[in-house]
């Protein structure tokens, strides 16, 4: 069988294996995105490992599915998710996020500070040194993956909801800092302790230039997508669209030295100011939902193996339980303090759990430099795995079915603590 016989065949287990599980999921009362994530850890070599049968191996391959069918599969899962954030952007209201600013802001700290600090603790209680490998894990902690959150909230119908708007907001803050972090990490580690001042200038310099060009080429969004519409083509809109959404999200690694999706989110903030909203929404989620986003949380599960985890069992179930519980009190601990309520609070701490492909990128990265080891890489693909698991069903029990708020936004201010908070 050809590759490009095998890679179709992949394709269409993946969808079809995506969809039945994501159907049964919503059938027992949770979100479809838990079926499909679970499906992938059941196909990968943690369970099943398909890519190792012989439909998807063959003579002159230069090895099993998984190094010649694998790699193509991540990269049409990463662009899954750059499209499931752009499509969270355009769900989200630009005026509401700045209503909630500040909360977002602190919310985003809080989920930064507690999971640097734990995750470093655990590793000098399991042995390991503190600089830099301690460090490096409590900064994979720090990450937040918002796509899996908000892929939740919006089958719940929450994504509008003022909790939703705070966790999609914290989360692109969050990845900012996230980053900030990584990049001190990075310059102590490559430099034996000694910061330079003009390696850390630079960083902040390459984030302060791209938003600034991003937040003003949203001001010719609206033109922009007039002329693609004019173009007398088919979907000439879309495709305008398309190719914008894929310039921010490289520029957004490349230029801004942020994660992708952070880019990809805005241009979808940007795009849902313009007119042209619907007509966008109407286009951009056939192509997402029906092919891409199962490929991508499928993919999660095809690239974890907990076979090898060996005598780190323990090590990694604590880096799992701290994973969880510090992002959840650090962020729902900072939403309590500064007005929410605690059900509100409890809401925004669970979905900032999730640490997703942005927690696998920080840690791909410390692999890749020497930062950690295979063993400490491999424990943090199961706590993302973990941490992307638990977040759809621990969201589902936040927002129980009589308290789930409409999918418009909830019209009261957060200027001041609600009586019930006091």
């Amino acid at each position: 069988m050809s590759h490009s016989l095998q890679l179709v065949l992949l394709l269409a287990v993946i969808i079809a294996s995506a969809k039945l599980a994501g159907a049964a999921s919503s059938r027992l009362g949770q979100p479809a995105v838990f079926g499909e994530l679970l499906i992938g850890l059941v196909l990968g070599p943690t369970a099943l490992d398909i890519l190792g049968w012989p439909l998807f191996t063959g003579p002159g391959r230069g090895g099993n599915g998984a190094e010649t069918l694998l790699p193509i599969v991540s990269d049409l899962a990463g662009i899954g998710v750059i499209l499931l954030m752009f499509v969270a952007g355009l769900e989200t209201d630009l005026r509401e996020m700045r209503r909630v600013g500040h909360v977002a802001f602190w919310t985003a700290a809080g989920g930064v500070v507690l999971p640097l600090a734990g995750g470093a603790a655990v590793a000098v209680a399991f042995g390991l040194p503190l600089f830099w490998e301690g460090i490096f894990i409590g900064a994979i902690l720090t990450a937040t993956s918002v796509s899996i959150s908000a892929q939740t909230l919006m089958e719940l119908g929450a994504l509008r909801s003022r909790e939703g708007t705070v966790i999609l907001g914290a989360a692109v803050i969050d990845d900012v800092m996230g980053i900030v972090v990584l990049s001190f990490v990075v310059a102590f580690a490559g430099s034996q302790g000694s910061l330079n001042p003009a390696s850390i200038g630079l960083v902040f310099g390459r984030m302060a230039l791209y938003f600034t060009v991003a937040m003003l080429a949203a001001f010719l969004f609206e033109a922009v997508a007039r002329w693609g519409g004019t173009l007398g083509v088919s979907q000439g809109l879309l495709a305008v669209v398309l190719v914008i959404v894929f310039l921010f999200a490289w520029s957004a690694e490349f230029v801004g030295g942020v994660a992708a999706i952070t880019g990809a989110y805005l241009a979808g903030v940007f795009f849902a100011r313009t007119s042209f909203k619907a007509r966008i929404d109407a286009g951009i989620h056939p192509l997402t939902y029906s092919m891409l986003v199962p490929v991508f949380f499928v993919g999660i599960g095809l690239q974890a193996n907990g076979r090898q985890l060996g005598g780190r069992v323990a090590f990694t179930l604590a880096v799992v339980a701290v994973a969880i519980v510090t992002k959840a009190i650090g962020c729902g601990a900072a939403a309590r303090l500064l007005g929410f309520n605690r059900s509100e609070a409890v809401r925004v701490g669970v979905g900032m759990i999730s640490r997703g492909e942005v927690g696998l990128i920080v840690a791909s990265y410390g692999l890749a430099h020497g930062i950690i080891g295979l063993d400490v890489f491999s424990a943090s693909v199961i706590m993302v795995l973990a941490t992307t698991m638990v977040t759809p069903p621990l969201l589902r029990l936040a927002f129980p079915r009589g308290e789930r708020p409409p999918a418009a936004f909830v019209e009261e201010t957060i200027a001041g603590p609600p009586e019930e908070a006091l």
